[in-house]
């Protein structure tokens, strides 16, 4: 086997090793929420800024930025209106501590201060053209 692939070159051989793998799709889009954005691909789990819902509550974002679907690739200007993102929350919890603390020296001046953010995990379901 390895001199097969020696002999037909690396690119090859590790190619056709994943095609038992089954499904494998380039699919992704770029999507915006929360003030920032996020590369994600069906079946992929993220967190993101906290969105109100109940676990297992349906969520959609309409504010796609970019698609692509292996082949081809759409840019908005600034968003794409014909492909929905679909997916529901997971978790809702908070992050751990940050310490924010304040000090100047000579002064007794000391401040300490904890921040938990919160954040939405969700699992993506489909990305759709429509």
């Amino acid at each position: 086997m390895l001199s097969q692939a020696l002999a037909g070159g690396y690119s090859n051989f590790v190619f056709s090793g994943l095609s038992g793998l089954g499904k494998v799709t380039n699919m992704y889009a770029v999507i915006s929420t929360g003030g920032k954005q996020y590369k994600v691909s069906e079946g992929e789990m993220l967190r993101v800024e906290k969105i109100p819902g109940e676990i297992g509550a349906p969520v959609s974002f309409d504010r796609v930025l970019m698609f692509s679907n292996g082949k081809t690739v759409k840019v908005g200007q600034p968003t794409l209106a014909d492909v929905a993102v679909t997916g529901h929350i997971v978790e809702q919890g908070k992050a751990k501590k940050v310490i924010v603390f304040k000090y100047k020296r000579r002064k007794r001046y000391r401040r300490k201060r904890g921040h938990r953010q919160q954040y939405t995990a969700l699992k993506i379901d489909s990305i759709q053209m429509t």
